[in-house]
């Protein structure tokens, strides 16, 4: 089983979309996936019309401080592709750091979770929290490779660079280094703004940037409002074949299968 955080310190910058479409893309090839919302916001579970507002058995419910977790197993939904899964949010995981303190123990829930899950699913995506908290902190410890989605505007740059302060500070915890890769979202080539983001990131973060680039595409809203991710509804969309050609340059499905040997 392979996993992936999603994850970048400032909102709208496409992680529910790059969660969605990888997962959606991975299941229709047959793979088992597994997605977790990690966002009190609830951006992916009201993308499978759920309503974090009123849902009960999320992954709140994994870090249960009053009682015993519930079995990751029992918190899962199944969405209307086979093979793709989730476990949802809700907005009572925004008073998660408040309430656990500072109880030992507390950022390895996820990653003890989907130990549990191994033999279930193939891949592992985590839909992770702007916020640096006990959230973050849990979807950095347990992933294999953080993806970090990057409008291509200014702005986005200054949460490119919280992240990758975030990450320097996990990364001495962690005995192994924690692979990151930033992959350029929203790009129209019509616009200054797009088009010289991507040369600073070219020109700063070379050697972890994504050679390619994730179009603005109207059609990721219609997939959305679907509740179906756009690379099973519309799969050669150019907003789909994107993200294929994330899975192919960063070798994803070689990585499981180098995993298996």
């Amino acid at each position: 089983m392979k996993i992936y955080t999603v994850s970048n310190q400032k909102g709208g910058v496409g992680k529910t979309t790059t969660v969605v479409s990888l997962g959606g893309l991975l299941a229709r090839k047959g793979y088992r996936v597994l997605m977790l919302d990690l966002d009190p916001h609830g951006s992916l579970t009201a993308y499978f019309k759920y309503d974090p507002d009123e849902i009960d058995d999320t992954v709140y419910d994994l870090f249960n401080y009053e009682g015993a977790p519930k079995a990751p197993y029992a918190l899962i939904r199944h969405t209307d592709v086979d093979k793709l899964d989730f476990i949802p949010a809700s907005t009572a995981m925004a008073t998660l750091d408040r309430q656990l303190g500072t109880k030992s123990g507390m950022g390895l829930v996820i990653k003890s979770a989907l130990n549990t899950l191994k033999s279930r699913y193939d891949y592992v995506f985590l839909d992770c929290t702007p916020m640096l908290g006990v959230l973050m902190v849990n979807a950095l410890a347990a992933c294999e490779h953080l993806l970090i989605p990057v409008q291509t505007e200014f702005l986005a740059l200054k949460g490119l660079e919280r992240m990758t302060h975030t990450l320097q500070m996990i990364q001495k915890s962690r005995s192994d280094k924690l692979k990151y890769t930033i992959l350029p979202t929203m790009y129209d080539q019509r616009t200054r703004a797009s088009v010289s983001t991507v040369a600073e990131l070219k020109k700063n973060y070379a050697e972890n940037l994504w050679d390619g680039v994730i179009p603005e595409d109207t059609m990721f809203r219609e997939a959305s409002k679907a509740g179906i991710p756009l690379t099973v509804m519309k799969p050669w969309e150019k907003g789909s074949l994107a993200y294929r050609k994330v899975i192919e340059d960063l070798g994803i499905e070689s990585e499981l299968e180098n995993e298996a040997s």
